[in-house]
């Protein structure tokens, strides 16, 4: 076992398989119907339950952060037993997730002054941060030293990029998180927004009519933005309780790009599918790390 241990917020998405394959710890978020009763992502409020009460009510839940508490029990027992630390969390763009890590981070050291222990700024979100949360899996598993991964994250993560297309900016006009993606703000029969997230902000792409075309547009710039080094990428595909969108995108990759892609999907949770609303696909990616050593 690793003397590194990997811990993530729970809007990075990953399937389960990948946690378990890379022994990543998850520190969930909260989601509320109400405003009053908050559940646990996943562990108290599964997924799926969740995007059916999403569309049958029509509503606008609200999450909260994991505490700085929640971040703090889970360090603790690592750096007693030894090991280092590494976190990452959602873009500090869209909450206050890194900052309540970041203050964890400091009561250990209060208590634990030799502790080794990192807080990463994801700059990113779902499968975009769950991509860089993979890299860095992939590093700890293949035996590189914390000073090393350390030195190779702010490269990687430069790298990640999510490419996707929204039924509707209702939810992330309604929560505050639109950013310069205002910019596709307008309603027109069946238009679908393609948007990007880079650097931890959302930029608009522009604007298709109807599904087939948003996500060919969603392929296209995916393939524009690696280029001829597509190989040198790892894809994951994203949806929020679309599986058939999120095919077509897996299945265009392979076809178009001839690239593998990771088999499970990225079904985008409670914390990011409140600012998103149902039927979102998209395609997160980011560049291998040994494309930097």
């Amino acid at each position: 076992m690793s003397e590194i241990v990997l811990l993530t917020d729970s809007s990075c998405d990953l399937p389960l398989a990948c946690l378990e394959q890379y022994h990543i710890e998850i520190i969930p978020y909260y989601v509320s119907f109400d405003a009053t009763h908050y559940y646990k992502e996943i562990t108290e409020l599964s997924i799926s339950d969740f995007y059916q009460r999403l569309r049958a009510e029509k509503i606008f839940p609200k999450t909260s952060l994991p505490s700085i508490n929640d971040y703090y029990e889970h360090f603790k027992p690592h750096v007693e037993a030894g090991k280092s630390v590494i976190c990452v969390t959602l873009s500090n763009h869209f909450s206050g997730s890194h900052n309540a890590a970041l203050n964890a981070r400091e009561l250990i050291l209060e208590n634990y002054p030799n502790a080794q222990i990192e807080i990463i700024n994801s700059l990113n979100a779902t499968g975009g941060e769950g991509v860089l949360v993979l890299e860095i899996g992939r590093m700890i598993q293949n035996g590189l030293s914390f000073e090393t991964i350390l030195e190779l994250i702010p490269k990687v993560r430069e790298t990640a990029r999510i490419f996707f297309f929204v039924e509707t900016l209702d939810y992330l006009e309604h929560g505050g998180r639109i950013g310069k993606a205002s910019a596709l703000l307008g309603t027109m029969l069946n238009v679908k927004p393609i948007i990007y997230l880079q650097d931890g902000l959302l930029f608009p792409n522009g604007k298709v009519r109807g599904t087939k075309k948003a996500l060919a547009k969603v392929l296209e710039i995916s393939k524009d933005y690696v280029g001829d080094e597509a190989s040198d990428y790892h894809y994951l595909i994203a949806h929020a309780d679309n599986v058939e969108y999120a095919t077509v995108l897996k299945e265009g990759l392979a076809s178009q790009l001839g690239v593998s892609v990771l088999e499970d999907f990225c079904f985008i949770g409670t914390t990011i599918g409140v600012y998103t609303g149902p039927d979102v696909a998209g395609i997160c990616l980011i560049k291998k790390y040994e494309s930097f050593l």
